[in-house]
């Protein structure tokens, strides 16, 4: 290159001194003249650039050859170089790159000649330069690694899976006052949660590797950079994701899951969609746009290729439960999924915004309308399935029958999805608004509160009662069937009278249906005392003999009574005692008259019970318990 530009400079030189030569002549023209001046300002100059260029490509070597000593020399260190101290090798290695960086931007800046040297220094920079950006890529994991924060212990805990599983032996058998807010359910399932930054790393590192990241991106190593980006926080969230017990799993797999299991199974699923969706994505998100905000919408592009296959591992499993099987018991977990993904729409939209992230929104949306469509399938399917339960055989003792417990128990809990099921049934639009009324008619119920939730519970008690009728009418004895009825129906007015779903139901219906079960009942006292009663009254013209008859006779007909009803049941105490009361006001009364008359003209031995033995005998009347009057007559 010396060569070179050493004849340049005789090439110039010698036109220099041809020019002074011709502008001694003396027979030039004055235009010639000021040209020829012009000329051998140019040359004057055009030397002075030649040396100018000389000099700076001389500096240029020389910062380039002290960068590359250092920084082979601080890449000869088998240590990372963060673990040295961040303010020290880390720094200095950055300062040299950058300048190696620097020096190649001004020797592509430089004229291109003919030499060879201005060439190879260009070449030797880049090899330095590429060398240096795969030390960067490991400084950039090995720094993350270092200080990657723990996700806080309050984002991967998780409710015991020994919950309350709600399927139909829970329904029947869960005591009376645990239905509502009972631990089946997850109280906050529904509650939005505010968008929580956390800290994925030391807040102290972030400027240094935002140095790295501006660093190889103005050296045009962005893909290199991102790479091993992307690698280790696709692993960090996936390593939270076996945190949150929450491994891919396929469709097939969750279709064949117990329903134990699966339940367990879906109560992770929620918690780990909350805490990723909600906590963890949001704060990715934020370090993501702290580091690599400033280069168009790579930042963004990093943090759709870090998140989207744990969120269609998400997804795909809420896509297998929602195509599951649509059986009753699977409702509140559907509803509970829909309501956590409802609540979430808001934080996903945002997330996922940007063009390359929208597969991810519509998916999720998607999922939202299955799930969505399957709790109103399972709700609205609710009165064909109590119509299909039938039976041969009477419920033994004439108490609440399990159907009607698992019903009614079944509304309570479906009581705290209220907002969420009328929302998803007001969004079915009705086509024939005469096929509601008839409905309305057909089933004897309230139009009160016409909103479709209302109408689908009273529809679904209208075909509970009806499977009620039905089952009554095995009883043999009638006495039986409106005692059967009378608890049935007072067991649905007391626990929907005193729920959130008396609102649904309303207070017409409520007086219609203890009109009802108050009818049951007189209808029992009718059915039962009306004829036991009739031996001990009308007595008044009787004879002796007439009067014996009528002592045995009704001790006969009490003590079958005794021996049937002890054993029928009512498990209400109240309605119970109210029933004992009402009974004893008509028999002991009666018996009481009677007695007293059959003193006056016969001995007491004639009276097998007295009118005390009667009050504590009817005591033992719907305990569920048999029990026989083996008294001997009195002497």
């Amino acid at each position: 290159m010396e060569d070179d530009k050493s004849a340049d400079q005789h090439v110039i030189a010698a036109a220099h001194h041809l020019v002074k030569a011709l502008k001694d002549s003396t027979s030039l023209s004055d235009e010639v003249r000021r040209t020829l001046a012009d000329l051998d300002i140019r040359l004057a100059a055009m030397n002075e650039a030649k040396e100018d260029e000389t000099t700076s490509f001389r500096e240029i070597e020389g910062r380039f050859k002290s960068a590359q000593a250092k920084i082979m020399s601080l890449q000869s260190n088998c240590l990372k170089l963060w673990d040295t101290g961040p303010s020290n090798q880390l720094l200095e290695y950055l300062q040299n790159v950058e300048e190696v960086r620097s020096i190649i931007v001004s020797l592509e800046s430089m004229v291109p000649n003919k030499n060879r040297k201005q060439s190879r220094l260009t070449n030797q920079a880049h090899s330095v330069l590429q060398i240096a950006m795969v030390r960067l890529q490991e400084e950039v994991i090995n720094i993350l690694a270092q200080s990657k924060q723990c996700f806080g212990h309050a984002y991967v805990s998780f409710h015991s899976c020994e919950e309350i599983v709600v399927d139909e032996e829970t329904m029947v058998s869960i005591e009376d006052d645990s239905i509502e807010g009972t631990s089946c359910l997850d109280s906050s399932r529904a509650e939005s949660e505010e968008c929580i930054i956390m800290d994925l790393v030391h807040p102290g590192v972030v400027p240094y590797i935002k140095s790295i990241a501006d660093l190889m991106f103005a050296s045009h190593y962005v893909q290199e950079f991102c790479q091993v980006f992307i690698r280790f926080w696709k692993d960090a969230l996936y390593e939270y994701l076996g945190l949150c017990c929450m491994q891919q799993i396929s469709i097939e797999d969750v279709l064949r899951m117990d329903w134990a299991s699966l339940n367990c199974r879906i109560k992770k699923w929620r918690q780990a969609t909350k805490n990723v969706i909600a906590f963890y994505l949001p704060s990715e998100k934020n370090l993501f746009d702290q580091i690599l905000c400033e280069v168009g919408s790579v930042s963004s592009t990093c943090f759709i290729e870090v998140s989207k296959d744990a969120m269609m591992c998400l997804l795909n499993f809420g896509q297998a439960v929602a195509i599951g099987p649509l059986l009753p018991e699977r409702l509140f977990c559907l509803l509970d999924m829909y309501e956590l993904l409802r609540g979430l729409c808001q934080d996903v939209d945002a997330l996922f915004c940007e063009k390359h992230g929208n597969s991810i929104q519509v998916e999720y949306h998607e999922l939202m309308k299955k799930l969505g469509d399957s709790a109103k399938a399972i709700f609205l399917g609710l009165g064909n399935r109590i119509a299909s339960n039938t039976s041969t055989t009477p419920f033994q003792g004439g108490g609440v029958h399990p159907l009607t417990k698992y019903v009614i128990n079944y509304f309570m809990l479906l009581s705290e999805y209220y907002v969420t099921l009328r929302f998803l049934l007001e969004e079915r639009e009705v086509e024939n608004s005469g096929e509601v009324v008839d409905a309305l008619v057909r089933l004897d119920i309230s139009s009160e509160f016409p909103c479709p939730l209302a109408l689908h519970l009273q529809s679904i008690t209208s075909r509970l009662e009806s499977n009620l009728e039905d089952r009554s009418n095995l009883y043999k004895d009638d006495s039986l069937k409106h005692i059967f009825l009378m608890n049935n129906i007072h067991y649905m007015v007391e626990k929907i009278k005193n729920s959130k779903l008396r609102t649904c139901f309303g207070d017409e219906w409520i007086k219609i249906h203890i009109v009802k079960y108050v009818q049951h009942e007189k209808s029992y006292e009718r059915k039962t005392w009306n004829s036991i009663i009739s031996l001990i009254t009308g007595y008044e013209k009787s004879g002796k003999a007439v009067l014996k008859e009528r002592c045995r006779n009704f001790s006969i007909a009490f003590e079958d009574v005794y021996k049937n009803q002890t054993g029928w049941t009512i498990p209400d105490i109240d309605l119970r005692a109210d029933l004992n009361i009402a009974i004893g006001l008509r028999v002991v009364h009666a018996y009481r008259t009677f007695a007293g008359q059959v003193r006056k003209s016969l001995s007491e031995k004639h009276i097998k019970y007295t009118e005390e033995d009667l009050e504590e005998y009817l005591l033992d009347f719907f305990q569920g318990s048999a029990k026989s009057l083996n008294h001997h007559w009195r002497r």
